[in-house]
C-alpha cells in the first residue's frame, strides 16, 4: 500500500466527523485494525480499499492518492477548455485588479508558449511548463489555506512539505531549461535558435494583441526587483 493511503483514510474519517470506533464498525473491522491502517502500521487488502472507498463516497484511486479528483477522473487534452472559454467561472467581478493581472499573465503566456512551439524543443517546453505549473500550485495552496475549513484531502502532499518540495522542483526545472537555452544540455539541443529571435519590433508585429501585456509584465517585475 502506498504512503498516501493512511493519511487520506484518516482525513476522510475526520472530515465526516465520525469516530474511529464508528468507522471501524461500519467497515466491518476492529477499531485496533483500523487504527493500524490509519497509522500505516499494517497494510490492508484490496477488499478493504473497495469497502472504504464506497463508505466514504470516493474512488479507489482517490483513496490511494492516485487521483486528486474524488471520482478518480483523469484529464485529457480534449477535455481542457480554452482559457477564454465562456462560462461563469471565467467572469471576474468586482475589483479591476485581478482582471488586469490575469490578462497580463495570460497574454504573456500566449507569447511564451507560441515561442516554445516554434522552437519545438521537448525539454524546454516540459521544464518551462513544470516551472509555471508549480508556481500556480504554490500560490493556489496559499489561497486554499486562507480558510481552515477547506477540504484537507484536496492535496496529497502534506502542507509542511509542499512548499519546500515545490521550490526544489521549480529550481530543477529552471536549471534544466537554462541548460537547454545556453546549449549545455547535450541530450536535447536546440535545433532552431532562429525561432527564438526576439526584438520589440518583432513582438509587436507577430503579437499585436499581446505584446504590450508582455512588455508591461516585464516592466512590473523589474520594478519590483529594484
Amino acid at each position: 500500500m502506498n504512503a498516501d493511503f493512511p493519511r487520506v483514510l484518516t482525513l476522510l474519517r475526520k472530515e465526516q466527523g465520525i469516530s474511529q470506533k464508528l468507522a471501524a464498525k461500519e467497515l466491518g473491522i476492529s477499531q485496533a485494525l483500523l487504527s493500524h491502517y490509519e497509522k500505516g502500521i499494517r497494510e490492508c487488502g484490496l477488499d478493504f480499499v473497495v469497502r472504504a472507498a464506497d463508505f466514504y463516497g470516493v474512488s479507489c484511486d482517490y483513496l490511494l492518492g492516485r487521483s486528486p479528483d474524488r471520482n478518480g477522473a483523469t484529464l485529457h487534452v480534449e477535455d481542457i477548455p480554452e482559457p477564454e472559454a465562456a462560462g461563469k467561472e471565467n467572469v471576474l467581478k468586482g475589483s479591476i485588479l485581478p482582471v488586469l493581472n490575469k490578462k497580463l499573465i495570460a497574454n504573456s503566456l500566449n507569447i511564451l508558449f507560441d515561442l516554445l512551439q516554434k522552437g519545438n524543443n521537448k525539454t524546454l517546453i516540459n521544464e518551462t511548463s513544470n516551472f509555471l505549473m508549480m508556481s500556480v500550485y504554490r500560490m493556489f495552496r496559499i489561497v486554499f489555506s486562507a480558510n481552515p475549513k477547506n477540504q484537507q484531502t484536496f492535496f496529497t502532499v502534506p502542507s509542511s512539505m509542499a512548499n519546500a518540495k515545490a521550490t526544489a522542483q521549480m529550481a530543477v526545472s529552471e536549471a534544466c531549461a537554462a541548460a537547454v537555452a545556453d546549449g549545455s544540455f547535450a541530450d536535447d539541443p536546440i535545433q532552431n535558435a532562429e525561432a527564438f529571435t526576439i526584438t520589440s519590433e518583432k513582438l509587436s508585429q507577430e503579437y499585436p494583441l499581446f505584446a504590450s501585456s508582455l512588455v508591461n509584465l516585464v516592466q512590473n517585475c523589474e520594478n519590483k526587483m529594484k
